[in-house]
């Protein structure tokens, strides 16, 4: 499964099949005699010599297989050693897509397809290279040219020289940006609370960790100082499901109280809850993310988190895992949007409340940020304001089923993407609401199964200055005419690359903001 193959056609019809290890660079690179560099794909050293070998020409092909783990009845049993069991088959599911050379000949095609047990219809043709991550390992040939400039994450500036981070959620609430602002502010906040004397509860959903995860790391030792520690693990989280296994074991052995996933939703929230005492002065923090709790992606996600003492907040925080560890069945909030309960209906009543204005002769807008736009009733919703004179802003990084600057549909709505050095992952939701704007960030995406199939958490933005940066942050991509692509109704996509009194991209000009 996805690992890349060239494979030959023998005399006798028999095929070879010859497995590139990944364990080794793709490419080589070949002594010149001048200062020049010169790089060689291994693929291309092996057709070569292969074909010396075997007197015929080989093709590259990799094959995808389905990686669903087809649990018979999440409803009965026990679904975590389910999963369990079900891991070990997922490395020889069914072939669902074969990416072939498109120059590879169509006996050795028909071939392929009749052992592998395929047709037609899971043929893609591509190029004659195949897995382009493999760049990442391209040599640096000691040109500076060839590569991004160097960002480094900044410390925070509120919280890089605050001795207690606690207090200083006290006085105010606090925003980080990833990758922009360091993780370590996150790592720091957990750490801390881990060994605080004060802290007597911690509470954490764990979606997609990295392997050495420092946060579970703090969590272990929490629990060994004696904390009450809830860790709800997502094991469904696809690819991440032994990794996620791994650690929910370990933090059992040291006397966390973990929760596994529930049949038939996930729980993608990124949520933090954390209960202190000092002095016989209870006090309870949120953290509120769009982003996992994992230090190696947000080195290359960009992603919001909020972290807050607002008992507003703090307290739905807390409703929230007490429906995790079925305690409540039906939270009931004012401030947070939690899917499934309340997210559809909250942005739904939002849209409809800019339609009011509009009608009203009253300035009506909505910008949305997220990764993808694809539930069919929020996108009518959507077309609906449009034709209500609603102007409506969105940046989708990725799936958009919306068909913006259609006459009568959505000639009010543009739709950019921005891809760049990081990948966009925040999620940022603003309703005009008659000069009183209404800002939210969260976890969902305004898909159905965001919506309807997930437990996510999104929460309201109270605080001027947050919002005030946030909005600052959102016109930057919005005006980003450097790494901004427009989509439009024949899905062309094109970067907008108009001119601009800026050569930078917005990713850089985020950055130069928070240094």
């Amino acid at each position: 499964n996805e690992a890349l193959y060239l494979v030959g056609h023998l005399k006798d019809d028999a095929l070879i099949w010859v497995k590139i290890s990944g364990n080794t660079s793709r490419f080589l690179e070949i002594p010149t005699s001048d200062k020049s560099s010169c790089i060689i794909f291994i693929d291309d050293i092996l057709k070569l010599h292969l074909k010396e070998e075997f007197q015929t020409d080989f093709y590259s092909i990799k094959i995808s297989r389905d990686a669903e783990l087809y649990i018979d009845n999440e409803y009965s049993g026990d679904l975590l050693e389910k999963i369990k069991e079900a891991l070990p088959n997922r490395i020889t599911g069914q072939v669902t897509r074969a990416l072939i050379d498109e120059m590879m000949p169509h006996k050795l095609l028909k071939a392929v397809e009749k052992e592998l047990d395929i047709n037609a219809t899971d043929i893609i043709k591509g190029g004659a290279y195949h897995n382009f991550k493999d760049f990442f390992g391209f040599p640096k040939l000691g040109n500076k040219n060839l590569y991004f400039k160097d960002l480094p994450p900044v410390k925070h500036k509120e919280l890089k020289s605050i001795e207690n981070i606690f207090k200083a959620i006290d006085e105010k609430d606090q925003l980080l940006c990833f990758p922009y602002d360091s993780y370590d502010s996150v790592l720091n906040f957990i750490e801390t609370a881990a060994v605080d004397p004060f802290v007597t509860s911690i509470k954490i959903t764990l979606y997609r960790v990295s392997n050495d995860s420092t946060v579970a790391q703090a969590l272990v030792k929490a629990a060994q100082n004696g904390k009450d520690v809830f860790v709800f693990i997502e094991t469904k989280a696809r690819f991440d499901e032994a990794n996620n296994i791994k650690w929910g074991k370990r933090l059992e052995e040291n006397g966390a109280d973990v929760k596994y996933s529930y049949p038939g939703i996930k729980v993608h929230s990124k949520t933090l809850y954390i209960e202190r005492n000092e002095n016989d002065n209870p006090t309870c923090y949120a953290f509120i993310g769009t982003g996992n709790f994992n230090e190696k992606t947000a080195t290359i996600y960009t992603d919001f988190s909020l972290i807050t003492s607002n008992s507003k907040i703090t307290s739905e925080i807390l409703q929230v895992f007490q429906v995790l560890d079925r305690k409540l069945f039906l939270p009931k909030t004012k401030q947070l949007l939690i899917s499934p309960f309340s997210t559809r209906s909250t942005f739904e009543e939002l849209i409809k409340n800019e339609i009011k204005l509009s009608k009203k002769g009253e300035d009506a807008y909505i910008t949305l940020k997220m990764n993808s736009l694809q539930d069919q009733d929020m996108i009518r919703l959507l077309y609906k304001a449009n034709n209500a004179g609603v102007k409506i802003r969105l940046l989708i990084r990725g799936i958009c089923c919306l068909v913006p600057r259609i006459n009568g549909q959505s000639e009010h709505i543009k739709v950019t993407s921005i891809v760049d050095r990081f990948l966009e992952h925040g999620r940022i939701y603003i309703f005009g609401n008659g000069g009183k704007e209404k800002m939210y960030i969260g976890s969902a995406d305004w898909m159905t199964r965001n919506l309807d199939h997930r437990i996510e958490v999104i929460t309201p933005i109270l605080d001027k200055d947050i919002a005030f940066k946030l909005r600052n942050i959102l016109n930057l991509q919005l005006n980003d005419h450097i790494k901004g692509r427009l989509i439009d109704a024949k899905q062309e996509n094109k970067y907008l690359n108009t001119n601009s009194d800026s050569e930078l991209s917005s990713q850089y000009l985020i950055y130069k903001s928070l240094l």
